[in-house]
């Protein structure tokens, strides 16, 4: 074989590898990675946003990464090991406040509520004085600040006038089931199947929050992207916001969509899985711009009783924290 020969054929050969290598990087630009605990809800989306195809339809691949907790998420997130992360909005806040360009795309409602036996004899937030109350995500939880707020502005100190059992969601749960305590404020799904179980809600903390002139609307639980993935990849964050909607609207209606999550639901009966059901899609926000207004008074109050240690030195609402699903 000629010098010549060999050379073009090295050539052919070089290109062929560019052109792979070129067609990866370009299938790569549209992978969208999410990290998130697969066994939290969010998954339910995400999972119909794969089996129906919504991520390829609207031009992108989701590639899901499953991570312990959310600190492992953020971590992800925060050393570009991950596009998007699930997290609440007064986070974006803190951190937009502390110079992180971080942008929240809103994905549920879904707030907790001050849940009793239904035969507990208490009816409203004094009958728990003296009692013990346990809570889900320690001494700064969102739902436990807010009940505290109102119960404040009627003039009762919950934290003072009631004993704290904190610790993970699961524990809660079954301290609530054993009556180790006298009610329970823990994460929404946990919630419904303790409805499920046999116990109502005392005060929900969407109650408490238009009470203390808040919108009960405000999505509390959403998408992060990183303020510079949103500007280099527009289409991407666009697509994944209108994939999001589509398969809320499906969850929403279609009763066989939820049949196929079933197994990932962690249902321990049919009761639970429609309570479960029910909540998720009691938690779907509705289309269009977040209440900033109301948004800014809540992260006041956050402030004010969940101090640095919920909210760092934020007082008020950041500019450009929140984008609209599909917007």
């Amino acid at each position: 074989m000629s010098f010549t020969r060999r050379f073009l054929g090295a050539a052919v050969l070089g290109a062929s590898a560019a052109l792979t290598l070129a067609t990866a990087a370009i299938a790569q630009q549209d992978n969208l990675r999410i990290a998130t605990q697969v066994s939290g809800t969010v998954n339910w989306e995400l999972t119909t946003i794969a089996a129906q195809g919504l991520d390829k339809a609207n031009g992108f691949t989701m590639v899901v990464q499953d991570v312990a907790a959310g600190p492992a998420a953020q971590i992800a997130f925060q050393g570009d090991q991950a596009d998007v992360i699930v997290s609440d909005w007064l986070w974006v806040a803190r951190m937009r406040a502390e110079g992180n360009d971080y942008v929240f795309i809103p994905y549920s409602k879904a707030v907790g509520a001050l849940m009793v036996r239904a035969d507990s004899p208490a009816q409203a937030l004094t009958d728990m004085a003296g009692k013990k109350i346990g809570i889900a995500g320690g001494p700064v939880d969102k739902s436990w600040l807010i009940l505290r707020a109102y119960a404040q502005s009627q003039g009762f100190d919950l934290q003072s006038e009631t004993e704290q059992v904190f610790g993970a969601p699961p524990l809660i749960f079954e301290t609530a089931l054993n009556g180790e305590t006298d009610g329970a404020i823990n994460f929404w799904h946990f919630n419904a199947k303790a409805e499920a179980a046999g116990f109502r809600p005392l005060m929900t903390v969407s109650d408490a929050a238009l009470a203390l002139g808040l919108s009960d609307q405000t999505p509390l639980l959403g998408y992060v992207v990183k303020g510079s993935f949103l500007r280099e990849h527009p289409e991407i964050v666009d697509g994944f916001s209108k994939a999001s909607r589509a398969a809320k609207e499906i969850l929403a209606v279609d009763d066989t969509a939820w049949d196929s999550l079933r197994p990932i639901m962690n249902a321990k009966s049919d009761a639970q899985f429609e309570a479960l059901k029910a909540g998720f899609r009691a938690g779907i926000p509705a289309p269009g711009p977040v209440d900033e207004a109301s948004a800014a008074k809540m992260l006041e109050i956050m402030a004010n009783l969940g101090g640095e240690e919920l909210m760092g030195k934020t007082t008020s609402l950041p500019e450009g924290v929140f984008i609209q699903p599909g917007s």
